[in-house]
């Protein structure tokens, strides 16, 4: 029997909800493409409940329990004291989330020697050290698709925040003000703006679906270029680099899996090749984006704004810059976690977990490592090698923060 290690973020602080704000969530098909949805032999939670916090164990419990198989879930992921080090040495399987992420660095996957699949419960695999993972022969899975849509939609509505100064003006309302010439003296219409994603995926590519109404001048780059019929279909023009696409755009977005060859991409030299005034928007990973870079591109007014819901590392240290620095837009990693996309990932983990339980194969679309190299959706969107470091630096958000002064 397999002993498996799930590692969620924290509950409510009033409680897991007695009540919802709807009785329902919509009920889908397929995924735009034609991929079918996660396709379970049950599940034993409600669409639409709070599935991915430490309380909704992700619906699982029963299935596993009911199976001879042990279940641990935690939200305390991070230092050498944390439940998830001391849990991880005899774990046959770990389950963890973009959104609260267990680091699996190299020194752990030492540590676990029983260690044979890192299942992600949601979408992007970097909290992984993909590198040691083929070193080792681990599988490593993420449940492909099933929450694109949902950060997608996260991408417009940040855009639009940022573009239409909405935080400034909802705070001016949350003060009792009613000044409307400070609101409107950083508020633009995006009709007309040049707009551009890293990277034309799943998740790129709804991007740019979305925003097409919007009567805008749509850009992307990607190493996999569109169909031409699809270019021609979102009038998108492709650029071969991400340095040769910011230039023209007034508006970035960042949609690229985080792997070696994406981190720091964002640094001071490519956010100087951006328009003075640009927004940037990062739903992608924290790590894309340099850090110190941002911050002083929002206080010199190279950047208007910067906004997302993704952070190095995760969760954030209560001192980290982006927290405080100015125009700018961001929210904890929620952008693919709503109550619909729980419903999603929930189901798919419960899938992949039943099909390694059982000895089946996993679907080739949620693969990233097997057998000793990238695999599936892995090989298409992946390189070999490690992001994770520089993640104990998430031991600090638990930490207090010395008094300025």
């Amino acid at each position: 029997m397999a002993k498996i290690l799930c590692v969620l973020y924290d509950d409510p602080i009033d409680g897991m909800p007695q009540t919802y704000a709807r009785d329902d969530i919509p009920v889908l098909d397929r995924y735009p493409d034609g991929q079918m949805l996660p396709t379970p032999n049950g599940i034993d939670f409600r669409p639409g409940e709070l599935l991915g916090c430490v309380s909704g164990e992700l619906g699982l419990r029963s299935y596993l329990e009911g199976n001879g198989h042990s279940l641990v879930v935690t939200e305390d992921k991070d230092g050498p004291d944390s439940e998830f080090e001391r849990e991880l040495v005899d774990a046959d399987v770990v389950i963890s989330q973009p959104f609260w992420p267990a680091y699996l660095t190299a020194e752990r996957i030492a540590k676990a020697k029983n260690l044979k699949l890192a299942l992600t419960a949601g979408i992007g695999s970097d909290h992984v050290d993909l590198q040691a993972a083929i070193d080792r022969g681990i599988t490593v899975a993420e449940v492909t698709y099933c929450n694109s849509i949902s950060v997608a939609e996260h991408v417009v509505m940040m855009i639009l925040s940022l573009a239409r100064n909405y935080l400034q003006s909802w705070d001016l309302v949350k003060a009792g003000g009613w000044n409307i010439a400070d609101c409107a003296a950083r508020s633009y219409d995006i009709e007309g703006m040049h707009i551009g994603t890293v990277a034309a995926g799943r998740i790129g590519s709804a991007v740019l679906r979305r925003l097409k109404p919007f009567d805008v001048h749509l850009h992307y780059t990607d190493r996999h270029r569109l169909p031409l019929e699809v270019e021609r279909e979102l009038g998108v023009t492709w650029h071969e680099s991400p340095a040769d696409m910011v230039p023209h755009c007034d508006v970035v977005t960042i949609n690229c899996p985080l792997h070696p060859e994406t981190e720091n991409l964002f640094d001071a030299a490519m956010i100087a090749r951006m328009k003075r005034g640009a927004f940037l928007v990062n739903t992608a990973r924290g790590k894309i984006a340099n850090r110190d870079a941002v911050a002083e591109a929002l206080e010199s007014g190279q950047l208007a704004g910067y906004a997302g819901d993704v952070w190095f590392p995760q969760p954030a240290p209560r001192n980290h810059p982006w927290r405080n620095m100015p125009n700018h837009g961001m929210t904890p990693h929620i952008s693919g976690t709503t109550l619909s996309a729980q419903a999603r990932y929930a189901a798919g983990t419960r899938e992949i977990l039943e099909c390694f339980l059982e000895g089946r194969p996993i679907r080739d679309e949620y693969l990233i490592v097997q057998g000793g190299h990238l695999a599936g959706t892995g090989a298409h969107s992946y390189s070999p090698g490690n992001a994770t470091a520089g993640s104990e630096e998430a031991a600090k958000f638990k930490a207090k923060v010395p008094a300025e002064g």
